[in-house]
């Protein structure tokens, strides 16, 4: 930095004296030479200047004594080393002296607005004057610096936050909590950590003391709707009610349109009013008496119409339920619980008791009853039924054909069905079968079904067509018969017996005297004869459970030991016999008997089909076989010697035939070959003649035509020449006069092009000329030959001739081409 440094007015600098090492201000407007022992501390740095309504911050200020600055020994300014000093609006700059320093940057004064406040807070004990009024304040006390006003800081003062008024609305309420100990501003002695409400409305600040904890909005009570309270603490609330921790209550819009919870009130819910129709009512269990205490184990009916809240620990019992409105087909079964009295029978029911209420009728239960079902009338046809039980005896009926109510003491009885006669007699149309109704069962025609009694332990049968209805003892009786082809047992499962005409097939395997076992499938017609109006006759059918297979077992046996004393050929040649004779055998006088009769059930075979007869044992199977394929092929071959004998015999005929027609077509043909050849003659002749006549004719106009065309040719040829003659004289004419005009254009072309070429040279030339200049020419005249031919070649010009009489340049004495 130079020696000499010119402060304007607002300037100012520190300087050292290194002698002394001690530094001073120097402050504008002056010229300051630096002395050999001095050193500029800092540039020249502009003073400091506060404007209207605002202030900064100085640390480390100077000390001042009548508005004086007070220096050391050392003259220099004593300073208040880690203090601060707030210095506001100046009329004038001012200077920071060594050691001074602007603690950020200047700032606005704070204007604080109605309804604001500042929070403040003391870092040092010091007095406040206060409307004239000296007012202490300890490090830590804090208060509020209210609106509208415009705070000056202190040093002593820290600014802790901004305040702002909240506004209470209707409806609502803030939620206060107290910081400490203190006494707020209605006189009432508040603890630390207390929360409390203000309910005023309009714009609340809290004290410095206090904090905002929040907001309780209020909450509208209607006819329909009120508030469920619990408290968490012993007070008295908002209408002056002394509550207990742990109480409830309800706040109606009896109380109250509008209601805001206190601190210690827990807000359980809202509770929506319960209205009863003149068709409802409902049970209030623990309700409250008139003193408005409960009554614990307690039940209170209540019937519409009427409205009512329900009060903490109340509740319904089954909820809101609808007045039984009885039919005449329907009524009530109700049980006592407790003993009453009952006004609608004037009779003392006692506990356990049960009766019926039947309608039509109204009914509202009692509290001392229960409603153990709605019972209806049950409609039944004459085909349908039910299973009844007495509760107080036990016995099953059925009640068939008529409606019928339960009494008190009956009760529908479920009629267990084995899983065979369900699946047997239950009609599969129907999902789900209804156990208490009355099992019925649609006998086929021409069959018949056996019910056994189990209680009686008798047994009856039902013919049908007919509608079988089973008592609460009856069972079905299950045939199980033999099936399949050979027979099986227990293959078909039925309850019904059909009597027939219907047939059976069955596959035996027999053995004759000569040991051939052979495989018979053999097909018999039976049927049941039995008189229904006979029980004794109609029980007989039912004797044997598997009649088909015990009529199978019977005539097997029977053919078995026939067969077995008769010889394979025998039996081969005259099966069927044998077989109806072992089946049905034969009268006294030899004759066959017409049916077979079981006596034990009254079964009868009339007739049987052999349907196969085959031999199980493979050789014989074979041998069989074998005779009858050679059966077979002796009468295919004597056929086929018939056969080629008659067909020789026509063919003979047939040659005969063909030989005479042939004969008889030759002659035909003899006479028509002499009639075509007279034809042919005829024909020759006349086309001879005609011939001759037709050349001659033919060979004189083709001469005449001949000589017609050469003189035509002749004529043509003469005129196509003049035709040419006169094409080529155009040709060359045209020819002639376009080389013409294309030699005349040409022409034409290079004279302009060599206008144009010469115009361009002359062009160049003067271009050259003019670029060369005066100077350049005459160098080019002084200078050689081979300077002047480097020199025109830097121009541009690569091969040049110039004329030394015509040229302007002759005086460069070029006169060569290059």
């Amino acid at each position: 930095m130079s020696g000499v440094l010119r402060l304007k007015a607002d300037l100012y600098i520190h300087v050292l004296d290194e002698n002394t090492n001690t530094v001073r201000l120097v402050q504008g407007p002056q010229t300051y030479t630096r002395k050999q022992n001095e050193t500029i501390v800092s540039e020249p740095k502009k003073m400091i200047l506060v404007p209207p309504r605002h202030y900064c911050v100085i640390r480390n200020p100077v000390l001042r004594k009548d508005n004086k600055i007070i220096l050391d020994e050392f003259q220099q300014a004593k300073l208040k080393w880690g203090d601060t000093e707030i210095r506001f609006e100046s009329t004038e700059p001012f200077p920071l002296y060594p050691g001074e320093e602007l603690s950020g940057k200047i700032q606005e004064l704070i204007n604080l607005p109605v309804a604001q406040a500042l929070r403040l807070r003391a870092n040092r004990d010091f007095k406040e004057i206060i409307k004239k009024k000296e007012v202490p304040r300890s490090a830590g006390d804090e208060w509020y610096f209210f609106g509208p006003n415009t705070y000056y800081p202190r040093i002593e003062v820290d600014v802790i936050e901004t305040v702002k008024s909240t506004v209470i609305k209707p409806n609502t309420a803030l939620k206060i909590k107290a910081r400490r100990n203190f006494v707020d501003r209605k006189g009432i002695q508040r603890r630390a950590g207390e929360v409390w409400l203000v309910r005023e409305e309009g714009d609340y600040l809290p004290d410095v003391d206090e904090i905002i904890a929040g907001s309780v909005r209020a909450f509208v009570l209607t006819d329909k709707k009120a508030l469920h309270l619990r408290a968490t603490k012993s007070f008295k609330d908002y209408l002056n009610i002394d509550r207990k921790a742990g109480e409830e209550w309800l706040v109606t819009l009896d109380m109250t349109e509008t209601y805001i919870p206190d601190v210690y009130e827990e807000v359980v819910g809202q509770v929506s009013k319960i209205t009863l129709t003149t068709l409802q009512y409902c049970v209030i269990l623990d309700p409250f008496d008139e003193n408005n205490k409960q009554r614990i184990g307690h039940k209170e009916l209540r019937k519409g119409e009427c409205s009512f809240f329900l009060k903490p620990g109340e509740k319904l019992e089954k909820g809101i339920q609808s007045i039984y409105v009885l039919a005449w087909e329907e009524a009530l079964l109700l049980r006592c619980i407790q003993p009453f009295r009952d006004e609608t029978e004037k009779k003392d029911r006692i506990p356990g008791e049960t009766w019926l209420v039947k309608g039509p009728i109204r009914f509202i239960p009692p509290n001392e009853v229960d409603v153990i079902e709605k019972r209806k009338s049950i409609p039944l046809d004459e085909n349908e039924g039910i299973y009844v039980r007495d509760l107080e005896t036990g016995n099953i009926r059925s009640v068939i054909g008529k409606t019928h109510m339960l009494e008190a003491n009956e009760e529908l009885w479920k009629k267990p069905l084995p899983q065979a006669n369900q699946k047997l007699s239950v009609n599969r149309a129907k999902a789900i079968r209804d156990p208490t109704r009355v099992i019925t069962y649609r006998v086929p025609h021409n069959s018949a079904v056996q019910i056994y009694n189990y209680q009686n332990k008798t047994s009856r049968v039902a013919f049908g067509p007919d509608l079988v209805m089973l008592d609460p003892d009856e069972q079905f009786t299950v045939l199980s018969l033999s099936g399949s082809v050979p027979k099986r047992p227990n293959v078909i499962r039925t309850i019904s017996l059909s009597l027939g005409p219907d047939f059976m097939t069955d596959v035996l395997v027999v053995e004759t005297s000569d040991h051939a076992r052979l495989s018979l499938q053999l097909s018999y017609n039976w049927h049941f004869e039995v008189d229904p109006k006979n029980p004794n006759d109609a029980k007989k059918i039912f004797q044997i459970p598997d009649f088909i297979g015990a009529a199978c077992k019977a005539i097997g046996a029977n053919i078995r030991g026939v067969v077995a004393r008769t010889k394979f050929d025998d039996f081969h040649k005259k099966s069927a016999d044998i077989i109806r004779d072992a089946v049905f055998g034969r009268d006294d006088s030899e004759k066959p008997n017409p049916t077979y009769r079981f006596e034990t059930n009254n079964l009868v075979i009339t007739n049987i089909d052999i349907q196969s007869v085959e031999p199980v044992d493979k050789n014989t199977l074979a041998s069989l076989q074998k005779s009858v394929q050679l059966a077979i092929s002796i009468t295919t071959q004597s056929q086929e010697a018939d056969a080629k004998q008659d067909a020789l015999r026509r063919e003979a005929q047939a040659k005969a035939r063909l030989e005479r027609q042939e004969i008889d077509d030759q002659i035909k043909a003899e006479e028509k070959r002499k009639k075509l050849l007279e034809l042919r003659a005829e024909s020759a002749a006349v086309k001879s003649m005609g011939t001759a006549k037709a050349e001659a004719k033919a060979k004189a106009e083709a001469a005449m035509i001949e000589g017609r065309a050469k003189v035509k040719q002749a004529e043509l040829k003469l005129q196509a020449a003049e035709i040419k003659t006169k094409t080529e004289i155009e040709n060359m004419k045209s020819q002639f006069k376009l080389e013409f005009e294309q030699q005349k254009k040409m022409n034409q072309l290079k004279i302009a092009k060599t206008k144009k070429m010469a115009d361009i040279e002359i062009n160049k030339f003067k271009e050259i000329v003019s670029s060369i200049g005066k100077d350049t020419i005459k160098a080019i005249s002084q200078a050689g030959p081979e300077v002047q031919r480097q020199l025109l070649s830097g121009l541009g010009i690569e091969e040049y001739f110039l004329d030394p009489e015509k040229s302007p340049l002759a005086l460069l004495g070029l006169t060569e081409k290059k």
